[in-house]
């Protein structure tokens, strides 16, 4: 048994005195033990005695032994948890420490991590190939056009002639492709003869799978194909199919890509080929997207190929009283023109040839001005004829994007609603203008992309955010002038040829049938009589 910590001082004092009391004589009585003997009997009676005392006190005892070990873990965490208080007082105290210890001291708290530097070519390489992507995903958009164009004028013409417009619509962009590639493109952006045209890489024969120069035709492409079937609307319903398909082989060869030289010319340096400047653009010209290359070039061959073909039989009187030939499906010219302002994103932002930020304020204006023209249209319309026209709204709105097309780069947002506005009363002033001229326009191609191809084209420099520039603006109107004239005259050129060749014309009896019966012996709706022919 264990004495308690209170009588172990006494017992080592007792104990430490018994050697003393040993050496004194012995008492001459044995029989009675001696004083000292028998206090320490007492005193080990009583202890005998507090035998229970003595194991609760050594329970007791126990107790506290656990709970020092206990208090020992707790104070470990305490020293630990001030040693951190410390740290952290020092880097949050200024002057407490200095940055390199401060420095120091996070390294030994937290792990150490090593900034990564991505080298400046594997950035400027990543950059590249986002830019073609982009490319390949607005020219697919402007591709999409194509769709657009067919709605809207199988919408604004009649049911008889529908099969007849899907065939010129889808055709003449097969033959634009095919066309394009082995001849136009070189024309377009080969090497500059005196900056007129191009003088090769015909069939892009010289460049490898994986060369940037596929990426730029494609998109190129699109435009191609988008000014070479604006004539497709202008001329429908009276047009025979053979004239209008060899006029799209010889517009893409001949005229485009003349046109294209001129003011786009360099364009093709970047993607490997030709960089030599046409004399338009060596002047200043400037048409971002194509206000004049693709709307006034394709507008002024609309207008050349509406004199050569002449009206639809029954658009005017014989006293010349302008008469109105519905189209059969609102509806389909509506999605049409939603259609056309879808592609036309990619149209003006693909222009721009990278994906970068600089596509934001290019998508925002495309936005705002085919919206203004759209409610400046109608509203002119209504105030000269007494009523809203649906037709003249929508042309109103395509109105407005072929204006802001070729300033979409250089024009703040609030500009593009008043280049809209004007581009919105110029389309419908054109289309009154051409019916009293007796000049008939199935589809208002001639407003649209002829007459607004110009104020789009001069408002490059009457809105320029860097400030008004009247050498600029005599620069940006020789140029549209130069172009429309070109294409109005080898255009009128083509279809005195194709006349020599085929009939360009329908007949009189072919109209009244519509030329899905005469032209392709088929309807586009067999469960309906769409034509007088049984």
């Amino acid at each position: 048994m264990i004495p308690s910590p209170r009588l172990r001082p006494l017992l080592v004092a007792l104990l430490t005195t018994l050697p003393l009391f040993a050496q004194e004589p012995a008492s001459p009585s044995p029989a009675t033990p001696p004083p000292l003997e028998q206090k320490l009997d007492g005193i080990l009676g009583k202890l005998d005695a507090n035998e229970r005392l003595n194991a609760r006190l050594d329970g007791i005892m126990d107790k506290l032994d656990a709970n020092d070990r206990v208090a020992d873990k707790l104070d470990g965490i305490l020293n630990k948890l001030s040693a951190h208080e410390k740290t952290l007082e020092k880097i949050a105290t200024p002057g407490a420490a200095t940055p390199a210890a401060a420095e120091k001291t996070v390294t030994e708290t937290a792990p150490a991590t090593t900034p990564v530097e991505v080298p400046a070519a594997a950035i400027e390489t990543l950059q590249l190939n986002i830019n073609y992507v982009w490319i390949v995903i607005t020219a697919a958009m402007v591709f999409f056009m194509q769709a657009g164009f067919v709605m809207l004028e199988i919408g604004a013409c009649r049911a008889k002639n529908t099969i007849n417009i899907v065939m010129k619509s889808f055709l003449d962009f097969c033959i634009c492709a095919l066309v394009f590639f082995f001849v136009g493109f070189a024309l377009m952006f080969g090497t500059s003869w005196n900056g007129f045209v191009g003088t090769d890489g015909f069939w892009l024969s010289a460049f490898g799978a994986d060369h940037k120069i596929w990426v730029f035709w494609f998109f190129q492409l699109g435009f191609a194909g988008v000014s070479c079937t604006i004539l497709s609307g202008a001329v429908a319903e009276r047009t025979k199919f053979l004239g209008y398909l060899i006029y799209c082989g010889l517009f893409t060869a001949l005229i485009y890509p003349v046109i294209g030289h001129w003011v786009w010319g360099s364009f093709g340096g970047a993607f490997g080929l030709g960089g030599e400047k046409g004399w338009l653009e060596a002047m200043g010209f400037v048409d971002y997207a194509g206000s004049t290359v693709v709307h006034a070039c394709g507008g002024a061959c609309s207008l050349a190929g509406i004199l050569a073909v002449g009206p639809r039989v029954g658009r005017f009187g014989k006293d010349g009283t302008p008469r109105l030939i519905a189209g059969h499906n609102i509806p389909l010219v509506a999605l049409g023109v939603l259609l056309l302002w879808f592609g036309w994103f990619g149209f003006n932002a693909g222009s721009s040839l990278s994906g970068t930020s600089v596509i934001g304020r290019l998508v925002v204006n495309t936005t705002i001005s085919p919206a203004a023209a759209g409610i400046a249209a109608m509203v002119a319309m209504w105030f000269i004829q007494g009523r809203a026209d649906v037709n003249i709204a929508m042309n109103g709105a395509l109105g407005g994007a072929v204006a802001i097309t070729a300033c979409c780069g250089n024009v703040t947002p609030a500009a593009a609603a008043i280049i809209g506005l004007f581009g919105g009363i110029i389309t419908t002033i054109a289309t009154i203008a051409l019916e009293r001229l007796k000049i008939d326009d199935a589809v208002g191609a001639v407003p649209v992309h002829l007459a607004c191809g110009w104020w789009g084209t001069l408002c490059v420099a009457l809105f320029d955010e860097k400030g008004f520039s009247i050498e600029r603006l005599g620069v940006q109107a020789l140029g549209t002038f130069a172009v429309s004239v070109y294409a109005f005259v080898v255009c009128s050129a083509i279809f005195a040829l194709i006349k020599l060749m085929v009939p360009t014309r329908a007949t009189e009896e072919e109209q009244i049938n519509g030329l899905d019966f005469s032209e392709h012996a088929a309807t586009a709706y067999p469960d309906f009589q769409t034509t007088e022919q049984a």
